[in-house]
């Protein structure tokens, strides 16, 4: 045998980059590589089935639609199950098949002459995207080990058994660091039903620092606020139905997180929940909403300014960092001056307002909008405008913008390309150009000469290499009648020009 095959970490390295399906002939070459190879082939299982067909196929039978026993499990059985099931670090449970394979497991818990934590005693992730009936109860017992770090659940429903099991939650995993509870079809009544059996186990889980749930209540989410090693939390408020008004309390707030995702509704919504907050210490706040800001512009600009005023108010001015907004439709006009409040946060470095308002802006909006955020780094606007109703920044207006956002490294937003009068192709921006910039994104944008358009592009971001057309693509993918406009093959032209210009580029600096 050759030397490097004593040494334990080439036979672990060797093992770990196999093919899975090569596992099993590899374990079986030799002693050396039994254990490792096992290891590897157990080591994170997409479905319990493997196990299951580790025991003899006589094992069950069918009695009047139950699983059930047909013999006692010995020993052995026992011994051959554990010596694969200690393998497994990571297991994931999808409804496919679910019944067939974990209901054989929940019955023979019940003959596991040791504790839960016996089969599965390094299970550090577990995945589980199925029904919370009682009939998995007991696996799920069984899997939830205090070697735990990460758990995803999503459910279509859950049965007392499986509700009992997941209020020990906080004394079957301490040491949990990373948990999604999410209810497929949720409503305001199941959340309601299932939240005060999650509550009290999240509030002992003082290791907890990635949470994603629905709206537990006022009394859940001030448990949140009082885990300390929390710092990313993503609550999703659709449907709760208690952010209708503006509540009359506040709750503490959250000052140690580092990440707030909110998904709602309505921006009113999104309001409401920051109003019952004393103070946002996080440094990066995302809001989703599902329904249109409003059906007209003076609504739309009231509610959008509303909102940011609240943010400037129980936000940190100092730590906020991250900023986006998401909505569903961007149909709605709205003034650039909503954005007013948002002046107050200095080291903003995230800007993302995607598909939440037509906004009408001109160079002379964008280059307000933006100088209060010397550090902005990633500034994204919607992908589409309806020009027939809005003003867009020409190219004059992005070369004042990279000027009062040197650190630009993302851009997205909708300009009018078909505007370069007064422009040096050679010298677009002057003595001005960004070397960070390698996301360009400009959804819709007009354009008539796409070799102009390259070359200013060219020489206002010599790092960049194309600029992006998921845009189109998308448009392309929605409607099946969807055939390419003249307008997407400019911007295809530009990009040829690009990756020419890259090609010259590098040739000049190879002589």
């Amino acid at each position: 045998m050759h030397l490097a095959l004593t040494n334990l970490e080439i036979i672990h390295t060797i093992s770990s980059f196999t093919e899975r399906r090569s596992l099993p002939a590899l374990a079986s070459t030799c002693r050396e590589f039994e254990h490792p190879a096992l290891n590897a082939l157990w080591r994170d299982l997409q479905s319990v089935e493997p196990l299951v067909k580790c025991l003899p196929s006589d094992l069950f039978s069918i009695d009047r639609g139950c699983v059930v026993l047909q013999k006692p499990v010995d020993g052995k059985m026992w011994d051959t199950l554990f010596k694969y099931s200690s393998r497994v670090h990571s297991i994931t449970v999808t409804q496919k098949r679910c019944s067939t394979v974990v209901e054989p497991l929940s019955v023979l818990m019940l003959s596991c002459p040791s504790t839960s934590a016996y089969l599965f005693p390094n299970l550090s992730k577990l995945t589980w995207h199925a029904e919370g009936t009682h009939i998995f109860a007991q696996f799920l017992r069984m899997a939830l080990v205090p070697s735990m770090l990460v758990l995803h659940v999503e459910i279509f429903s859950a049965s007392p058994a499986f509700l009992s099991v997941l209020s020990s939650l906080g004394t079957l995993c301490p040491h949990l660091q990373n948990m999604t509870m999410r209810i497929r079809c949720e409503t305001n009544d199941l959340s309601h039903q299932i939240s005060p059996f999650i509550t009290q186990p999240i509030a002992q889980l003082h290791h907890l620092h990635t949470l994603s749930v629905w709206d537990l209540g006022s009394q859940g989410i001030k448990h949140l606020m009082k885990l300390r090693a929390l710092q990313s939390l993503d609550l999703n408020l659709r449907a709760s139905l208690a952010w209708d008004k503006n509540l009359c309390w506040q709750l503490p707030g959250f000052h140690g997180l580092k990440w707030l995702g909110l998904s709602t509704r309505t921006i009113e919504h999104a309001s409401n929940f920051f109003s019952s907050l004393q103070v946002v210490g996080s440094s990066q706040v995302r809001v989703s909403f599902t329904s249109q800001v409003a059906k007209s512009s003076a609504s739309a600009s009231t509610m959008l300014f509303q909102f940011f005023t609240i943010l400037r108010e129980r936000c940190d001015i100092v730590e906020l960092q991250y900023l986006s907004l998401v909505g569903c439709s961007g149909s709605v006009r709205a003034e650039s001056g909503i954005f007013t409040p948002l002046h107050a946060f200095p080291n903003l470095t995230h800007l993302l307002i995607d598909e939440v308002c037509n906004i009408p802006m001109s160079d002379e909006d964008l280059c307000q909008l933006v100088k209060a955020w010397p550090k902005l780094q990633v500034l994204k606007f919607s992908s589409y405008v309806a020009f027939n109703a809005t003003t867009v920044p020409t190219f004059h207006g992005l070369i004042k913008l990279l000027r009062l956002c040197p650190a630009l490294t993302s851009l997205s937003l909708v300009i009018d390309a078909t505007k370069v009068d007064g422009i040096d192709l050679k010298r677009p921006g002057g003595s001005l150009c960004n070397k960070h910039l390698k996301f360009l994104a400009l959804g819709n944008s007009p354009i008539k000469s796409p070799l102009n358009v390259a070359l200013i592009l060219s020489g206002l971001f010599p790092l960049l290499g194309q600029v992006n057309l998921a845009w189109w693509d998308m448009m392309r993918l929605m409607s099946s009648s969807y055939q390419k406009e003249p307008m997407m093959e400019q911007w295809v032209l530009v990009n040829s020009f690009l990756s020419g210009f890259s090609v010259v580029r590098e040739r000049g600096i190879e002589a």
